[in-house]
């Protein structure tokens, strides 16, 4: 699929590929309830991109791309937001707990191609906290990009709140 426009972020990085161990990882991590998991993955991406200059240097604030009510109360977490508030802590940042909600619960992404992952999740963030974020910029914290579609649409949710920048990061790029 050819991209039609640059994206709302304006960089991207991730640790490593959506395979092997980190693949097997997250998915104990995400999937098998693993919660302590979750600080060692922070680590791991601190030690990977924590000096990234393109990624951190302006950055003001680290938010978590959410999770439904209903699917965080199943699985007992919010895989991103330890990630995200571990890292904003390695990295002396503030990070903004709820400044994203998922108000509709939609399937997992896992199973759909490309432009059904793009619909799925079009429309489904809103911004709670926007005095936190406007005129900051701010780090979108989570596990996987695979096409980038939750990312771009909370980036777009973010922009719209008045975030000066928004720049991404991920575990893994599938």
């Amino acid at each position: 699929m050819c991209i039609k426009s640059a994206p709302p972020f304006s960089c991207h990085r991730s640790c490593g590929r959506y395979q092997g161990i980190l693949k097997d990882v997250i998915l104990l991590y995400k999937y098998r309830r693993y919660q302590v998991l979750g600080k060692r993955l922070a680590l791991f991406a601190h030690q990977a991109l924590g000096k990234s200059e393109e990624l951190w240097e302006g950055t003001e604030i680290v938010v978590a791309v959410p999770l439904h009510p209903e699917k965080k109360r199943q699985r007992g977490f919010n895989q991103a937001e330890i990630m995200a508030r571990e890292m904003a802590r390695m990295q002396g940042l503030v990070f903004v707990e709820d400044a994203l909600i998922k108000f509709k619960m939609t399937p997992a992404q896992t199973s759909l191609v490309a432009e059904e992952r793009r619909r799925n999740v079009k429309g489904v963030f809103r911004l709670k906290k926007r005095e936190r974020i406007e005129k900051k910029s701010v780090i979108l914290v989570d596990d996987v990009f695979t096409t980038g579609s939750t990312l771009r649409e909370c980036s777009i949710v973010l922009r719209e709140g008045g975030a000066k920048e928004v720049r991404a990061l991920t575990l893994a790029q599938a």
